[in-house]
């Protein structure tokens, strides 16, 4: 059976080796002190004898290496027995040290074994030393705590993706059960029951395409865009700007536009949805006869999309919950148009491409969208 080279024996090891590895050079450095101290016979004429305690008469010499043989031999058999306690002793203590020194590691590693779905709340709660093993144990609960967020994000989103997609599917069900139950049904009835499900129908397929968009994008933010070519983001604003222009018509906004070229490289569907969400969210949660203002341009480091538009009052505090999946201007899952992914869509694009956005809430009501992305000879050169 195999001993396994944990860590607490790996620094009990170390410590005795170091322990008695000083020992030891103490040891034979007394003895070689006392080798060379002991020269009493080097004071004395050649040929003196000496006379001992029980009457004998020896030689210096012969006295001088006696008394060094029998001094060494002492004070090695005891100072290796001294080594040895000592040894034992520092050991022991450095087992008993490292074990109390560790005891937060095997805190950590029990908290990380019982973590699950129930058990995200628990935390180390370290109150010992402030020391590295308490850095680590911080550290491990404030992972846990951008890990219980995240589930939790998770969680919405998978509920609020599951009501998304469940009430167009009970209004298609609701009008098929209702028309078919109806005997007198007639052609009129049917064909309002078919434009029902077909909206409903549309409304399901936009959200999905829209889940399908913002998973691509967190992808690709993550590994890199598959697809790199030159396009400019005058080009994909002109076009959603063209796209929305009945529904800018309807609502008689006031649309200022200043669509100067700004070339980025990336993947020409993303960065059109990027340019898509933000004019449909403009026009979308704007009021009649409000305004509209949309620009493009570059310095040639960075090219920027700034869409500003009037609408209902929003808190800047409240800015960082629009990019949250299925917030509708603040506010969850109101019913209104839209799928509640646009401005999460246009971050992960953002995020994607290497760049970033920034969202102002407008005096009076109202945002200002800033989108700022690297210009395409940047791009190019990283």
């Amino acid at each position: 059976m195999s001993v396994r080279p944990t860590l607490r024996l790996r620094l009990t090891l170390l410590n005795g080796v170091l322990l008695v590895g000083a020992g030891a050079i103490l040891v034979v450095l007394a003895w070689l002190l006392v080798r060379d101290a002991l020269r009493p016979s080097d004071e004395l004429r050649p040929g003196t004898t000496v006379l001992l305690a029980d009457g004998r008469s020896l030689d210096a010499d012969v006295w001088q290496r006696q008394l060094v043989d029998a001094a060494s031999q002492e004070l090695l058999v005891k100072g290796l027995i001294a080594l040895l306690a000592i040894s034992v002793v520092g050991v022991a203590g450095a087992y008993l040290v490292a074990g109390r020194a560790l005891r937060p590691l095997h805190q950590v590693t029990a908290t990380a074994r019982r973590l699950g779905e129930a058990t995200l709340d628990q935390r180390i709660g370290w109150s010992g030393a402030d020391d590295e093993v308490a850095e680590l144990a911080r550290t491990f609960d404030a992972m846990l705590d951008r890990i219980t967020a995240a589930f939790e994000a998770q969680k919405r989103f998978v509920a609020n993706a599951s009501h998304e997609l469940r009430t167009p599917l009970a209004v298609m069900r609701t009008e098929i059960d209702v028309t078919l139950s109806d005997g007198e049904a007639d052609t009129a009835e049917y064909r309002r029951m078919a434009t029902v499900v077909r909206d409903a129908s549309e409304r399901a397929n936009g959200l999905v395409d829209a889940l399908l968009v913002l998973a691509r994008s967190e992808a690709q933010a993550g590994r890199g865009l598959a697809r790199r070519t030159e396009c400019d983001l005058a080009t994909g604003t002109a076009n959603a700007l063209s796209a929305m222009s009945r529904e800018v018509e309807r609502i008689g906004l006031r649309v200022q536009t200043s669509l100067k070229p700004a070339p980025v490289i990336g993947d020409p569907g993303l960065l059109d949805r990027l340019a898509g969400n933000l004019i449909e969210n403009a026009v979308r949660y704007n009021h009649l006869h409000g305004r509209l203002l949309v620009r493009t341009g570059t310095d040639g480091r960075t090219s920027w999309l700034v869409v500003r538009n009037t609408g209902f009052e929003v808190d800047q505090a409240d800015v960082p919950g629009l990019f949250e999946p299925f917030r509708r201007g603040g506010r969850e899952r109101t019913g209104a148009r839209g799928s509640g992914l646009g401005l999460s869509i246009v971050r992960a694009v953002c995020d994607a491409h290497g760049g970033n956005v920034q969202v102002v809430a407008q005096r009076g009501g109202g945002l200002e969208v800033t989108v700022t992305l690297p210009a395409a000879d940047t791009a190019a050169a990283t």
